[in-house]
């Protein structure tokens, strides 16, 4: 956890690189779409990412990066966690409602969810679903690095995953 509450960006750095040339680049990484949610009493948060990965086997624990302003940052941090779910392909509806299609009131209406003893919301029928408390957290300016420390997982081998690539949904075809 040390190495992770050392990282500090060089702020004399300067890119060079038009932003939209980084974004079409990251297009071109394919990546399951994602869930992070967030909840705490009656108030609940969510939002689609794909900016996610493992961070530790031992302990179990991932990273995501969530939008510094967002009322998700303030929640996970008000709440000390965050629920995580790799979406099945079925779940497109989900994506698209957390992707910001719909308005933060309906976006809960959209999928299955049940509750994690934590309190966060749990999406059912997802390839994973992750209950985390936050162990480290870094703010980079625009994003904050959270690091989430696996409390429970639910998997269902037989679901495959909702991948985003080239700017829409695809699915993993078997070579």
């Amino acid at each position: 956890m040390s190495l992770l509450q050392n990282l500090t960006l060089d702020p004399s750095f300067e890119s060079g690189v038009e932003m939209q040339d980084f974004r079409d680049a990251m297009a071109s990484l394919a990546a399951t779409a994602c869930l992070v949610t967030a909840g705490e009493g009656d108030t609940r948060r969510g939002r689609t990412v794909t900016a996610a990965m493992s961070l530790t086997a031992t302990p179990p624990a991932i990273l995501v990066s969530i939008d510094a302003k967002s009322e998700l940052a303030a929640l996970i941090r008000k709440s000390g966690g965050f629920s995580f779910a790799m979406l099945a392909e079925g779940q497109r509806a989900v994506a698209d409602a957390f992707a910001g299609k719909t308005a933060p009131e309906f976006r809960f209406a959209q999928g299955a969810w049940d509750a994690w003893p934590s309190g966060h919301p749990r999406l059912e029928n997802a390839v994973a679903a992750m209950d985390c408390a936050v162990i480290a957290e870094i703010d980079l300016g625009t994003h904050i690095l959270f690091a989430g420390g696996l409390s429970g997982i639910v998997l269902d081998r037989a679901a495959r995953p909702l991948v985003w690539h080239d700017r829409r949904y695809n699915a993993v075809q078997p070579l």
